[in-house]
Formats: structure tokens, sequence, C-alpha cells
């Protein structure tokens, strides 16, 4: 069964809306993508309006802020510490926005959505 983004047909007291359509093509969701580390794979997908998404599968690198310096700097992902999004993203190593990763210059932050942006940015913590 397709998953949709569709108005609940529930009230939040448990009593149904009369109106309840189908599903419709518009209001169908895409599956989530889950960004690793690894060699680097983007996709470039199409979205409503002709406007495109940049989706990013897996990489090694992040640009990290350092916020005292003020500098930006691309830098190799050692390895993933925490993300506190979900106890199963934590589990299979998922990098979301509020992930933390181990790099080069310590451990950072991930400020951008790498599934929606497709790049990996990041503040030192």
């Amino acid at each position: 069964m397709a998953r949709s983004q569709k108005k609940s047909r529930r009230k939040y007291t448990g009593k149904k809306y009369k109106n309840s359509s189908k599903k419709r093509k518009r209001e169908l969701e895409r599956p989530s993508i889950e960004t690793e580390i690894g060699k680097d794979k983007k996709k470039k997908q199409r979205t409503m309006g002709g406007n495109n998404k940049l989706k990013l599968f897996s990489t090694s690198f992040i640009n990290v802020t350092d916020l005292k310096s003020n500098k930006t700097s691309k830098v190799k992902i050692l390895k993933f510490d925490s993300n506190e999004s979900s106890k199963d993203l934590n589990r299979r190593h998922i990098i979301t926005k509020g992930a933390i990763v181990e790099t080069e210059l310590g451990k950072a932050k991930v400020t951008s959505r790498p599934g929606q942006h497709g790049v990996m940015n990041g503040v030192l913590i």
C-alpha cells in the first residue's frame, strides 16, 4: 500500500471525517533517503513543479564550520558517533540532521538535511 502525505481520515478524538477521497498521485510520499558513510553516491530527482532535489545516499566528507574562527573547511569523516533522532537510526549509523560524527577536526553536528540537500554541512561541538 502506498504511503501518503494526505490529511488524516480521523479527527484527534477518533471520529471519522465525512468526505474522504482516494489517494492522489500528488499526495504520495517518497521513500526516505538513509545517508551513510562511504563512497560518494548522489542522485538528482525531479520534484513537483519541475524543480529538483539532490539526494545524498553516502559520502565520506563534511563541510565543517568552526564558530570561533568562523572558517569552513571540507574534512574527512572518521566515524559515526550518534543520532539522537531515533534509536533505530542510531543503531544502523544513518546520518540525518542533528547527527554527530567524528571528523579530523573533532566532533561535528550535522546541520543540513543530506537526504534533501545533497551536501553534508556541520558545526564543531
